[in-house]
């Protein structure tokens, strides 16, 4: 299950105060389907695995709008070598080999970074209110 435990937990409350619930209205997938050993970093080579995966469940998905969550995804899925926190903030455009069309991207930084760094916090208020008013526009 991708975001469990307390960084999901912390997920789960970010996205709820934008009206956002995993059993209502959105759908949330991982850039890798498995932990790698000791919880590292994932390889190049293991994401690339993976990305024809991703690609087709987005696309099947079919979604209106996409919200990266932390570097890995974000690095995966825009091809952007630059940190998450230079990519929060702003908006991007996403499309794949199997979608008919770009969809918006916003960035967010991942819910363990914000348990060690909690002065973050406020920068992703900004970012969650800001995909709140991106979602109000569609």
């Amino acid at each position: 299950m991708p975001f469990c435990g307390a960084s999901g937990q912390l997920l789960d409350t970010m996205l709820a105060f934008i009206g956002l619930y995993r059993t209502k209205n959105f759908y949330i997938t991982n850039t890798l389907f498995w932990r790698p050993p000791g919880n590292r970093q994932p390889t190049p080579q293991e994401l690339e695995l993976c990305r024809p995966f991703v690609e087709k469940h987005i696309a099947l998905v079919n979604p209106k709008l996409l919200v990266l969550v932390g570097g890995t995804a974000t690095a995966s899925l825009l091809q952007n070598t630059q940190g998450i926190t230079r990519l929060r903030g702003k908006v991007f455009t996403y499309r794949n080999a199997y979608m008919t069309h770009e969809v918006p991207v916003h960035v967010l930084y991942h819910p363990s970074y914000l348990l060690r760094q909690p002065l973050a916090k406020k920068q992703c208020w900004a970012d969650l209110l800001a995909l709140e008013e991106a979602l109000a526009n569609l």
